[in-house]
């Protein structure tokens, strides 16, 4: 039983990568061995914004599941793990993608908004999201249906 379900999706991820990937391909003239190069380089590129135009946060049954993209990259946690959880704002220059911040790891596609959460065993994470009240409310909710 699904009981949160949330898609945010990264508009500027997805229009920076396309306008590098035109303009990379866009190159008039040159040698072909320099043709390469911008192939190589669009490739990568296309493959990132698949893996991660979009991050997906459900709550199913006692999971809470992130999942980037088309679902391979993504980060499950119990509920019952869940310590604490509260609304953040975290710094734009935190930017997108995976990376390690002062609320431990950020999953983030867009935006400012995210939900900190504190593990059990005292480590965190955050989940940006453009619904930061909603998934609160939903795992403070499941937390003390817990207690």
């Amino acid at each position: 039983m699904t009981r949160y379900e949330h898609t945010q999706t990264g508009h500027v991820i997805i229009w920076s990568l396309l306008a590098i990937v035109l303009v990379a391909n866009t190159r008039i003239g040159g040698s072909s061995s320099h043709r390469e190069v911008p192939l190589i380089v669009s490739i990568i590129l296309l493959v990132t914004l698949v893996l991660f135009y979009k991050l997906r946060i459900t709550i199913e049954g006692e999971i809470l599941c992130a999942s980037f993209g088309m679902g391979i990259i993504r980060k499950i946690v119990p509920i019952a793990e869940i310590a604490a959880c509260e609304p953040i704002r975290i710094r734009w220059w935190y930017g997108w993608g995976i990376h390690l911040t002062r609320y431990g790891w950020l999953y983030n596609v867009s935006g400012l908004d995210a939900v900190a959460i504190t593990l059990r065993n005292g480590r965190r994470f955050a989940l940006g999201t453009d619904d930061p009240q909603g998934l609160f409310s939903e795992i403070r909710r499941l937390i003390s249906a817990r207690r």
